[in-house]
C-alpha cells in the first residue's frame, strides 16, 4: 500500500482501533509496571520472541539482502557494569531564543548578572558586561578537575541565579554529564561537582537536551534496548556523584520498574525498544538531586517541554533489521504527557511522526497541537530530515489522553495541504501555525484550520521564527539569502516585506542563532549568523573573492518596521581559523559558536572566541550599525607549550 494512502488509511480508523469493549471504569492514567519482576519479564518475553527471528535475519545478510541500520546507540556499558506555549521571551535579561516563555533551553552564552558565561570547545569563560564594560574575567574548565575530558561532548549551559549547569556528553562514561559552577559577583569561576546519569547519547540536530523551568533542571535521555544486545537490568538509568572513579562503581538506579510506563500496543520482536527517560533535577539544594519516569517505547522520538508538562512522542524505527513482515497496517505512535506536578502521566495512541520539538503547542485552551507528516523517524541525531509524506494537524483536547489504549478520534486530525519538499521548517507564532521548506510555505491559524494560506516567498524555508506576532521565513534561492516577513492577522496570513543578502547563506541553522528584540508593536531588530558577508563599516573594505569562498563569518542585523527591513549590516569576526586554543573536549561546535545578543540597548555579536559591540547610528538618510569595540576572550598557549592561560 502507497504510504500516501496508508496514512489516509489510517487517519480514516483513527480512533477506532481500540472500539472493543472497555472495563466499566478505566483508569484514567497510565499504570506503572508492579515491580521490577513484572518489568523484566515483559522484556524477557521481547527478547526470546526476537530470537525466534535471529536465523531470518542472519539468511538475509547473508544473502546481502538490504539491512536498514540500527538506530545510533552510545558505547555498550562498562564491563564493570555488564555484571550488574508559542511566547515571546518572558524574562527581560534572557539572551535565548526560546520555543516557550518561561522554559529555558540549554545554549552556549546565557547572561549572569553582570556577566555574560560562554560556554565554548569545553572550557567557561566569563565576560563582565555591566555598565559600559566589555571584558574578559576568568576560565576555566566546563568538567571536573583532574577528570579526564577525552571522548566526551559538552554542549548545552543553563543558570540558575549564579549557579550554572553545563550538560555534556561522554562516551567514554557511556551518559550525560551534569557539570555545576557558581560565578561571583567578581565574574569568578569556582567549580562545584559533576553528576553522571548512565544513558545513551540525547544529541539532536535540532533540539536541546535540557530544560530549566524555574529551579527544576530537566532532561531527556535515551536508552536503547536491543534484542540481542546487553541485558536490560545493566542499561536501566542511573547516577552517580563524580569523585574521580575511573571504573563504573558508584552508580544508583532512578528509575524503578514503578515509575516506567507504556501502552497497550505489543512490542514488536523485529524492532528496537527504547526507555524514553525524563529526569528532573532540583539545583537549589547543596547536592544534586535527581528523579527519573519514563516510558517504554519504539526508539523514534521527538520531546516537548511546556510549563506544566514533558511530552514525549514515540514511533517505530523505519530499520527492521532486513526482517520480513506480513502486510499489515504500519505500526503507529503513542504520544505521552508527564505532568511536571507530579501527577501520574497519560498517554494517547496517534498516527504520524512529529518534524521536531517546534511541531508541538499547548495551547492556553486546553488543547495540545502537533503537526505531522506521514513518516519520519523523530529527531534523534539528524533523523528530523527523515520526515516524509503529506502533513496533518493533531489538535487534541488535553482530557483526552488517559490510560494508554484509546487513540485520538478521527475529528482531532486535519489532513493539510501541500508538501514542503526537504528540509522542513515548523513554528507556532501565537494561535499561528507556519511550515515549509524547498516547496513552498503555509499558515494556518488554530480554531479555523479549513483557511490553509498558501504562501510563496520565492526561496526554500530554512528557518521560521516569530517577528512579535508576526513571524519571518529565511531561506535561499541560488546563492543568495532571503527574508520574507508574514503578516498574521483576523484577515489572514500574508506576505510582508523582504530583504535579500546577495552571495550569502545562514551561518547557524539551530533556533538559538536567532533573536529578536521588539522595540514597539510593530517594530523591532533581528540578528542572524550568516557567512559569505563581512561588516557593512566600510573600514572594512569589500568582501574579496577569497573571503566569500571561505565563508567570512559576521553577524547579520536587520530593522523591521511595519515588516519591511532595512539593513543596519554586520559584526564580522576577523580571528579567522580557531587559534590554538589546547582544546581537549568538545572540539567542534554541533551546537554553533555564532550569537547576537541584546542587552538593553546594547548590540553584540559573539563569534566564536570575539565578542563584537555595535553602535547603531542614526541620520536623516539611513541607519546603520558600525563596530564600536571587540574583544577576543581565546585562550593563548605559552611560549613553552604549556596549559593555555585566559587572555594573553
Amino acid at each position: 500500500m502507497h504510504l500516501r494512502h496508508l496514512f489516509l488509511a489510517l487517519l480514516a480508523l483513527a480512533g477506532t482501533a481500540t472500539a472493543q469493549p472497555a472495563p466499566p471504569a478505566p483508569a484514567r492514567s497510565l499504570q506503572p509496571y508492579a515491580d521490577e519482576a513484572a518489568f523484566h519479564s515483559v522484556l524477557e518475553r521481547w527478547r526470546s520472541e526476537a530470537e525466534k527471528l535471529r536465523p531470518q535475519r542472519a539468511q538475509r545478510m547473508a544473502s546481502g539482502a538490504a539491512v536498514m541500520p540500527m538506530p545510533a546507540a552510545a558505547p555498550a556499558a562498562p564491563a564493570a557494569l555488564a555484571s550488574s506555549d508559542s511566547a515571546a521571551e518572558s524574562s527581560a535579561t534572557s539572551i535565548t531564543n526560546v520555543q516557550t516563555a518561561g522554559v529555558d533551553e540549554g545554549g552556549i552564552v546565557k547572561q549572569v548578572g553582570e556577566h555574560l558565561v560562554i560556554l565554548r570547545r569545553g572550557r567557561l569563560f566569563t565576560v563582565r558586561v555591566a555598565g559600559d564594560q566589555l571584558q574578559p574575567v576568568a576560565m576555566a574548565d566546563a568538567y571536573a578537575p583532574g577528570s579526564n575530558p577525552r571522548g566526551a561532548w559538552y554542549d548545552e549551559l543553563l543558570v540558575s541565579g549564579q549557579t550554572v549547569v553545563v550538560i555534556g556528553y561522554s562516551y567514554a562514561r557511556g551518559g550525560t554529564e551534569i557539570g555545576l559552577f557558581e560565578v561571583a559577583r567578581d565574574g569568578a569561576l569556582a567549580y562545584r561537582s559533576t553528576y553522571h546519569l548512565r544513558s545513551f547519547d540525547y544529541y539532536s540536530s535540532r533540539n536541546y537536551a535540557s530544560r530549566l523551568v524555574g529551579n527544576r533542571l530537566l532532561f531527556y535521555t535515551p536508552t536503547l534496548l536491543q534484542p540481542w544486545g546487553p541485558a536490560p537490568a545493566t542499561l536501566m538509568p542511573a547516577m552517580r556523584r563524580y569523585g574521580g572513579q575511573t571504573t563504573a562503581e558508584g552508580f544508583e538506579r532512578i528509575l524503578p520498574a514503578t515509575r516506567v510506563f507504556r501502552t497497550d500496543d505489543d512490542f514488536d520482536p523485529a524492532s528496537p525498544l527504547a526507555l524514553h527517560t525524563v529526569t528532573s533535577c532540583e539545583i537549589s539544594d547543596a547536592s544534586l538531586r535527581c528523579d527519573a519516569t519514563a516510558v517504554l517505547g519504539p526508539p523514534g522520538r521527538v520531546f516537548y517541554v511546556s510549563q506544566g508538562s514533558v511530552y514525549v512522542w514515540t514511533t517505530a524505527s523505519r530499520g527492521r533489521w532486513g526482517v520480513p513482515r506480513a502486510e499489515a497496517p504500519a505500526p503507529g505512535s503513542a504520544v505521552f504527557r508527564l505532568p511536571l506536578d507530579g501527577a501520574a502521566p497519560t498517554a494517547l495512541k496517534t498516527v504520524g511522526v512529529p518534524l521536531d520539538q517546534m511541531s508541538f503547542l499547548e495551547g492556553a485552551q486546553g488543547h495540545l497541537n502537533v503537526l505531522l507528516r506521514e513518516t519520519g523517524a523523530g529527531e534523534g541525531m539528524w533523523d528530523a530530515r527523515q520526515a516524509a509524506g503529506r502533513m496533518a494537524l493533531l489538535r487534541v483536547p488535553l482530557a483526552a489522553f488517559g490510560d494508554g489504549r484509546t487513540a485520538a478520534a478521527r475529528e482531532h486530525y486535519q489532513l493539510l495541504p501541500g508538501n514542503p519538499g526537504l528540509g522542513a521548517q515548523n513554528r507556532f507564532v501565537g494561535r499561528w501555525l507556519l511550515w515549509g521548506g524547498s516547496k513552498g510555505a503555509w499558515a494556518l491559524q488554530l480554531g479555523d484550520e479549513a483557511h490553509v494560506a498558501s504562501l510563496t516567498p520565492g526561496h526554500a524555508v530554512e528557518r521560521i521564527e516569530a517577528l512579535g506576532k508576526h513571524a519571518v521565513l529565511v531561506g535561499s534561492a541560488g546563492r543568495d539569502l532571503h527574508f520574507s516577513a508574514v503578516r498574521l492577522s483576523g484577515q489572514g496570513a500574508q506576505l510582508g516585506g523582504q530583504h535579500v543578502v546577495a552571495d550569502a547563506r545562514q551561518g547557524e541553522t539551530r533556533t538559538h542563532g536567532f533573536f529578536y528584540r521588539a522595540t514597539g508593536d510593530d517594530h523591532g531588530l533581528l540578528g542572524l549568523p550568516v557567512l559569505g558577508m563581512v561588516a557593512a563599516d566600510t573600514s572594512s573594505g569589500p568582501a574579496s573573492a577569497a573571503q566569500r569562498h571561505r565563508g567570512v563569518a559576521s553577524v547579520l542585523f536587520l530593522r523591521q518596521s511595519d515588516l519591511s527591513f532595512t539593513a543596519l549590516g554586520a559584526l564580522a569576526s576577523q580571528l579567522g581559523p580557531v587559534p590554538d586554543d589546547g582544546c581537549k573536549a568538545s572540539c567542534v561546535d554541533w551546537y554553533g559558536n555564532a550569537r547576537p545578543i541584546f542587552l538593553g540597548g546594547r548590540v553584540l555579536a559573539l563569534m566564536g572566541y570575539e565578542l563584537v559591540e555595535g553602535r547603531l547610528a542614526s541620520h536623516w538618510w539611513e541607519e546603520r550599525i558600525t563596530e564600536r569595540r571587540r574583544v577576543s576572550f581565546a585562550p593563548q598557549r605559552t611560549l613553552r607549550g604549556a596549559r593555555p592561560t585566559p587572555f594573553e
